[in-house]
């Protein structure tokens, strides 16, 4: 029987624990008082708060070591970029700008649409901003082309004058006027073609766009702060008009954590209320209030310690971190249910085993390369272990001097000396309200809750019959399949969007976006790495190779390239460019003729091509996953040496990443859980049980997050890994009393536990939803989907807990001798 007993580490720790609790129940005082002070001093470090904010979407919500991060870093450093001849296309970043969408339900192109936004455009471009005593316009910051402002390729044709659309006739996607191009794609939404011709008949959409320069940010701020203020306010009866700025998404993602903080009060008061009911007993001297209390009072002390020790060691603090208090109730809260009705040598393991699981999943999830996770699993995981340590001495001391008072046979409010029997001619609301009982004196134990007592009588011998063994199975084997299901429809990536509160105005300008310019994608740069020679026609032949192997993508619209024009024109105008001398002596008066290519071109010291780059157009007729790793794909296979960037590939590299490295974080999370819960369980067999109950979870939130609209993103990751800890919660304290009970029979050891830990389980799983339910409310999808996977996470843990494990676990009747 004890062969494979494994509790050489859990009985040395439970003696210990067993000797801790007499210490403390001996100076209870001084674990009382301790570690007040001690939080006190470590919440010092709120006050650096505002220096510790990490809040920058690009640093916290993309990999850290990106691919595309190398790839913008030499196009940094290998074209350089000219602020009098400003070009989009050959931005490195997203730019400095601000932009807006002119919608019209019919049709924008009429002169009454065009003149309204003639009319929002002169005032966006009069704008008077002040700055430092000094007042500037849009022209004293505006991006320059040729020494002039960059306009808008409507606006452009039509001359600024409305009027003149019905002269004009307009073709999409190219309109080519006066030796000019434009790419009305880039302006022109929503666009119905003339009986299948190119002759734009109507569109819906114009976006315009307004760049700035990038040498003084302040100022530009100041300016792009002006544009919200002014196209905010703007009201028209023909279009409708969404805006944006090059800030905006970080400005609005900054106004997050400020959405939850009353919610963080809502939550508080739930808590302490839901813990107070469901500790109250109508014995006015057994009642754990006072508890359950201090156990809702020592989470406000781990959070406290926890952010305050981090930011004090100068950690970065990250939105996300803004929903642990909320999660972090549910653990302390169950400690305090667990250890209201145990001495804290009974409970200790167990809560040591949870901590210790909880903790571990996430500091295994600093490993990630994705800030906000780190940050947040760093934060979460101290403040886990502030909760172990307050639970072992400040919640000990209070359950010391509760226990003092009870057996004072003092009153849990006034602490007056009460008599357990109703005196003569004593009311019922005197009796209910100053008399003690509910202790027998003889067995000196507390009467059986009746919760605990319905686990005992009623749902343990259900749960353990054969027939509902039967549909438990068949429970499981649905759950599974559903959950398998929705692992293989789940999507991968953050939107975006998402990062923005629901009521900002930037989720109309998206949706304005999506809908009337979706079917364009990004204009790709692919840069050739290596010198080349241009001139030489068998070199051109691997070059224009590649390019019609990029032109066969079917993602791929066009491409535009410098050699190809200047092959053009050197045709057009007779000119021999077959050798290195010719070829170099022509090019300079080709790039006179046409300045934006001179930045894609890299010369040495001696006028010599040292790398350049071509552009590929993209359609939005595959996924940015595929699209972004089939240019790679394709930019790999050829001869020449070639990389291809566009500064949206640093947010499109969490496609890659995401998936193996949270699935590399799960299967390590769960290796540590399995050697923990053989450390400290006293039966391999069922710690293999627990590692089970894991993977089974894990499976679960995973299917389940999928069919409830959760993409797998940083943000989601989050919550994977801390299912991994609280998922151990529920089966390892079921698994550990199992095995600990001392009936023979398996069924009677699956009641036993369900009598002893079934209510304590039951209120640790409802305090966290509690804790987490108000976010159900809260405007920002970060931390709507934080309740989404805590209440999926808490709910099959509970159902595992409760249900599956007892089930599971008396089926190894016939191997009773491994307990």
């Amino acid at each position: 029987m004890a062969i494979l007993r494994t509790d050489c580490v859990e009985r040395p720790l439970r003696i210990c624990f067993e000797m801790m609790g007499h210490f403390i129940g001996s100076h209870p005082w001084w674990f009382l008082i301790g570690p007040l002070i001690f939080s006190t001093c470590l919440g010092s470090g709120f006050y650096l708060l505002q220096d510790r904010m990490s809040n920058d979407i690009e640093e916290q919500f993309t990999p850290f070591d990106g691919q595309a991060k190398l790839e913008r870093k030499y196009i940094q450093e290998t074209f350089t970029g000219n602020d009098s001849t400003f070009s989009r296309l050959r931005l490195s970043t997203d730019g400095n700008y601000a932009t807006l969408i002119a919608t019209n339900d019919r049709n924008i192109l009429t002169v009454e649409s065009l003149q309204d936004i003639l009319d929002l455009d002169f005032q966006v471009r009069s704008m008077v901003v002040q700055f430092d005593n000094q007042s500037f316009e849009y022209v004293d910051v505006c991006a320059e082309v040729m020494g002039s402002c960059t306009s808008n390729d409507i606006l452009d044709i039509i001359k600024t004058n409305a009027s003149n659309i019905d002269t004009v006739n307009l073709t999409f996607p190219w309109y080519n006027s006066n030796a000019r191009s434009f790419p009305l794609y880039l302006s022109l939404g929503n666009v119905k073609l003339l009986n299948e011709s190119t002759v734009v008949e109507s569109a819906k959409a114009i976006q315009r766009y307004y760049y700035l320069r990038e040498d003084n940010k302040t100022k530009t701020d100041l300016w792009l702060e002006s544009f919200i203020k002014l196209v905010s306010n703007i009201s028209s009866a023909d279009i409708q008009v969404s805006y944006s700025t090059s800030m905006s998404m970080q400005w609005e993602f900054e106004k997050s954590p400020g959405s939850v903080i009353h919610l963080f009060s809502i939550t508080y008061a739930i808590a302490i209320t839901f813990s107070i009911i469901s500790c109250w007993r109508l014995d006015n001297v057994r009642t754990k209030v006072w508890v359950a209390a201090c156990g809702v009072l020592s989470t406000g002390l781990a959070v406290l310690s926890g952010f305050g020790l981090l930011l004090l060691l100068d950690q970065p603090f990250v939105m996300t971190v803004a929903s642990c208090p909320f999660m972090i109730l549910g653990p302390v809260f169950w400690t305090a249910s667990r250890a209201a009705g145990l001495h804290l040598q009974g409970a200790a393991v167990s809560i040591t085993i949870t901590t210790l699981t909880d903790a571990l999943a996430l500091f295994l999830g600093c490993s990630s390369p994705f800030g906000s996770v780190r940050s947040f699993c760093l934060y979460a995981g101290i403040s886990i272990c502030f909760c172990y340590l307050y639970s072992i001495t400040f919640l000990g001391a209070c359950m010391a001097l509760n226990g003092q008072r009870e057996a004072e046979n003092k009153h849990w409010f006034t602490c007056a000396n009460i008599p357990e029997d109703l005196p003569s001619r004593s009311s019922k609301a005197f009796g209910m309200c100053c008399v003690g009982g509910s202790y027998d004196r003889i067995t000196e134990k507390e009467e059986t809750e009746v919760v605990s007592h319905m686990f005992e009588r009623f749902y343990g011998p259900f749960l353990t019959h054969k027939s509902t063994k039967v549909c438990v199975f068949f429970l499981y084997a649905g759950y599974l399949a559903v959950s398998i299901y929705g692992c293989f429809n789940l999507n991968e990536g953050l939107d975006i969007r998402n990062l923005a509160l629901d009521d900002s105005y930037l989720i109309k300008y998206y949706n304005d976006q999506g809908q009337h310019f979706a079917e364009y994608s990004c204009n790709v740069m692919v840069a050739v790495k290596q010198p080349f020679a241009y001139w030489d026609a068998d070199e051109q032949k691997h070059l224009c190779s590649c390019i019609s192997h990029f032109e066969s993508l079917n993602f791929v619209n066009g491409t535009l390239a410098w050699f190809l024009s200047f092959v053009q024109y050197a045709n057009a105008t007779n000119l021999n460019i077959s050798s290195q001398e010719s070829f170099l002596t022509h090019l300079p008066d080709f790039l006179e003729l046409n300045a934006m290519f001179k930045h894609d071109i890299n010369f040495t010291a001696d006028t010599k091509i040292r790398a350049s780059r071509f552009f590929v157009q993209t359609l939005n007729n595959a996924s940015t996953k595929d699209m972004m790793i089939g240019l790679r794909k394709t930019a790999e296979e050829c001869q020449v040496d070639l990389l291809v960037y566009h500064p949206a590939f640093i947010y499109f590299d969490q496609y890659t990443v995401i998936m193996d490295n949270t699935i590399q974080t799960i299967m390590v999370a769960v290796m540590v859980m399995l050697v923990v819960s053989l450390i400290l369980i006293p039966s391999p067999l069922c710690s293999l049980w627990v590692a089970f109950a894991i993977c089974s979870v894990i499976v679960g939130v995973t299917g389940f997050m999928a069919l409830w609209g959760v993409n797998l993103d940083s943000i989601s990751m989050i919550n994977l890994v801390m299912c991994i800890g609280f998922s151990v919660d529920f089966s390892a304290h079921i698994s550990y009393s199992f095995v600990s009970s001392p009936k023979s029979d398996v069924n009677e050891k699956a009641i036993d536990a369900m009598a002893r830990l079934g209510y304590p389980i039951l209120q640790g799983a409802l305090s966290t939803i509690l804790g987490v339910l108000v976010l159900s409310m809260s405007g920002s999808y970060i931390f709507r989907t934080f309740f989404k996977i805590v209440f999926l996470v808490i709910t099959f843990g509970l159902l595992h807990g409760l249900v599956f494990i007892p089930v599971f676990l008396t089926l190894l009747g016939a191997f009773g001798k491994w307990f």
